[in-house]
């Protein structure tokens, strides 16, 4: 995984991603997903491209059930970006990078 891609957790969700000054999209994935890996490298590439302006991480569902449950993520990958504490775009399934780039700039 790359360097600029965090990694959240049941227990971090909260303070890292609730409480976090930048809005933050969240990746929700599992490593036996196939999808998932297909829209990786967009992730990581996103990470990069908007470093300084939105936080981007993952929660693997399997090690982290309560997140995916609280928010209604019935299939994988789900990216939800979440700005001031609250859910504003929500992308299920593969897209393509300039979808995703779409959905975060109406954002911002």
């Amino acid at each position: 995984m790359a360097g600029k891609v965090l990694e959240f957790s049941d227990q971090s969700f909260e303070t890292d991603v609730l409480g976090s000054a930048v809005p933050t999209l969240v990746d929700f994935w599992a490593e036996w997903c196939a999808p998932c890996k297909m829209i990786a490298p967009a992730v990581e590439a996103l990470a990069s491209e908007y470093e300084g302006k939105i936080r981007v991480g993952k929660v693997n569902i399997d090690d982290n059930p309560a997140t995916p449950t609280k928010y209604g993520i019935r299939g994988i990958p789900t990216l939800i970006l979440f700005k001031g504490g609250k859910p504003v775009e929500q992308i299920v399934g593969v897209r393509s990078k300039a979808d995703l780039k779409a959905a975060i700039d109406r954002s911002l």
